[in-house]
């Protein structure tokens, strides 16, 4: 699969396109990754600019060093400096579908990131959680939620004590898809990817959409979705026996 690396080293988010994947690392290790107000404006710029890609059919987020992200950067809340940067991402997410490889610890709003996400592959030596509590704050990014998605009594566990769970325990209640060494976490999230990324962009874009919402899909979402060149495309292949070849249309 060609690979191509963009930007500079130095970016606090590191870019590389894998096929038709996106590879995007929160660069700042020194710090676990935490998120400041210079790395949440850069994170948002990338996931905006490969949500309006074509040719980028699925995203995989990840951590440089040992921490996937320690959440809101405590030093600079003390400053006095503003976090709402990545709002929207936490809120609304993207049309793309993103992997999150958690190569380390996801606490706080890392772990909320991580919610954030569609799929998510874990380091098996990972920690997860919602600490804010501890700091005298709550979790604003989504994590309120949580209990949309697990039992409300584990879901006010994790948020009244801030403790956090294992990568394992948290694949048992439905947050982590896959659990796995930490030098295969970015391997496995790719993968992952690259499965989504083989199949038509309109299918996957409206079954995203649909699962989000939790409903039916509307008389002209089933239209233009079933109407579209990619649906002939792929009923075509299929009958020819070969792989299909996308539009986006």
């Amino acid at each position: 699969m060609p690979q191509e690396d963009l930007g500079d080293p130095d970016d606090l988010v590191l870019t590389e396109r894998v096929g038709n994947v996106l590879v995007a690392t929160m660069n700042r290790p020194e710090a676990r990754n935490a998120l400041n107000p210079e790395l949440l404006q850069e994170l948002s710029a990338v996931l905006k600019e490969a949500d309006a890609d074509p040719a980028v059919r699925a995203i995989v987020l990840t951590g440089a060093g040992p921490a996937f992200c320690a959440g809101m950067d405590l030093k600079a809340f003390a400053r006095g400096a503003r976090f709402d940067g990545l709002s929207w991402f936490y809120r609304d997410g993207v049309a793309t579908p993103v992997v999150a490889a958690l190569n380390g610890t996801a606490v706080a709003g890392g772990f909320e990131l991580a919610l954030a996400c569609d799929l998510v592959v874990a380091a098996d030596t990972a920690s997860l959680g919602i600490a804010e509590v501890k700091r005298g704050l709550f979790a604003a990014g989504g994590a309120t939620t949580l209990a949309d998605r697990i039992p409300l009594a584990v879901a006010l566990e994790m948020g009244l004590t801030g403790e956090l769970i294992t990568a394992t325990r948290a694949r048992e209640i439905g947050l982590v898809n896959r659990v796995v060494p930490p030098d295969t976490v970015r391997a496995e999230a790719l993968s992952l990817a690259e499965r989504i990324a083989e199949n038509g962009p309109l299918g996957v874009a409206m079954t995203k959409k649909l699962m989000r919402e939790r409903r039916w899909a509307e008389p002209a979402e089933i239209e233009a979705v079933f109407r579209s060149a990619d649906a002939t495309e792929g009923a075509k292949a299929f009958a020819e026996r070969r792989a299909p070849v996308w539009t986006g249309e």
